[in-house]
C-alpha cells in the first residue's frame, strides 16, 4: 500500500500532538494531584475539638468583616457538624471547615460551593447567598461504608 508523502505528514503530526496533550495532561495531573490542600491554615486534627473556631461549630454572626456570617464545620465519620446550617437570603457567608479523620468533601449542591476537606488543613470559601431555599449538603469524597449517609442541609431564609 501506498501512502502519498503529504497524508505521512499529517499522520506524523497528528500523533505527535496526540502525545504531546496527552504528556501534558498526565504531568499536570500527576502534579496537581500531589499537593496538598493550599490552605495557609494548619491545625492538628488529633485536635480538632479544642482548637478555636472548630470548638465552636456552628453558624455565627460577623461584624467589621467583608462578610456577614462564619459557618464553621467540621466534618467527621459520615457526619457534619452542625447537621443544619441557616442563613438569611442575601449575604455573604464565610465557610471553614476541617475534618477529624479522613478526605471529605463539602458540596452544596447547586451552588458554588465546593471544598476538600482534608485532616490538618483548614478550608474556606466565601460566597454570597442568593437564593432562598432549602440545598443539600453532600460528601463527594469517598469516606468509607456510611459515604452515601453523609449529607447536612442549608437553609436560606428571607
Amino acid at each position: 500500500m501506498h501512502i502519498h508523502k503529504y497524508e505521512k505528514w499529517w499522520l506524523i503530526f497528528g500523533t505527535a500532538m496526540l502525545v504531546a496533550f496527552l504528556a501534558i495532561v498526565g504531568v499536570s495531573a500527576f502534579h496537581g494531584g500531589t499537593h496538598p490542600n493550599n490552605s495557609k491554615w494548619t491545625i492538628n486534627y488529633e485536635e480538632v475539638d479544642t482548637i478555636a473556631p472548630f470548638n465552636n461549630p456552628g453558624v455565627h454572626k460577623v461584624e467589621g468583616k467583608d462578610w456577614d456570617y462564619e459557618v464553621v464545620l467540621v466534618a467527621s465519620a459520615f457526619m457534619y457538624n452542625p447537621m443544619e446550617i441557616e442563613v438569611p437570603v442575601g449575604s455573604k457567608v464565610r465557610f471553614i471547615a476541617t475534618t477529624k479523620d479522613v478526605i471529605h468533601g463539602f458540596e452544596v449542591a447547586g451552588t458554588n460551593i465546593n471544598m476538600m476537606l482534608e485532616p490538618g488543613y483548614v478550608s474556606e470559601k466565601i460566597t454570597t447567598v442568593d437564593k432562598a431555599g432549602e440545598y443539600l449538603i453532600v460528601c463527594n469524597e469517598y469516606c468509607g461504608v456510611g459515604h452515601a449517609m453523609m449529607y447536612s442541609t442549608l437553609k436560606v431564609v428571607e
